[in-house]
């Protein structure tokens, strides 16, 4: 196996891994990997032959990434098949999925203290607490995250202008 072909094995082990960590399928990181790592987008069919997997899983995983907003289709002239490539803004938009968990888990903490306050008796201060906290904690979050995409922005702007300044776009 060459240097690249290394690589490539390499990277799409460690996206498996990673998002394995995250409790999603490692195909899914396997499949974003190899899209990262192609110049060009690939069709299901070759997805599943350098994976080495069966076409009908791959399938699947590329339409949640799809959904996810990870991975986009692309048409290619003079073919039918169908072809897949990163989504420009992938990281954003993979931070983001996490986002809305967060923000679910502050809706959660807000509409659990609505029902407590209807029953409290006094006798559920140490949850009245909890919730508070948990509230709190994602409230803050939530601020961190937005602050963290607003400056993600900002720089892939300026990643943009210094690589259109090397090629001379």
């Amino acid at each position: 196996m060459d240097a690249r072909e290394q690589l490539k094995h390499e990277m799409i082990e460690e996206f498996g891994q990673a998002y394995r960590a995250f409790g999603m399928s490692n195909l899914m990181g396997h499949i974003v990997a190899l899209l990262i790592y192609s110049p060009h987008a690939l069709s299901l069919d070759e997805i599943k032959d350098h994976l080495r997997r069966s076409k009908g899983p791959v399938s699947q995983i590329v339409r949640r990434l799809t959904d996810r907003s990870l991975i986009r289709p692309v048409w290619t002239p003079g073919s039918r098949k169908s072809f897949y490539e990163i989504e420009p803004n992938i990281f954003a938009n993979a931070f983001n999925n996490m986002f809305v968990l967060f923000k679910n888990n502050t809706r959660i903490a807000k509409k659990l203290k609505r029902s407590l306050a209807e029953l409290d008796d006094g006798s559920l201060e140490v949850l009245k607490s909890r919730l508070h906290e948990m509230e709190r904690f994602y409230e803050m979050m939530e601020v961190h995250y937005q602050n963290f995409l607003n400056e993600w922005a900002e720089e892939r702007v300026r990643l943009k202008e210094q690589k259109d300044e090397q090629t001379g776009a």
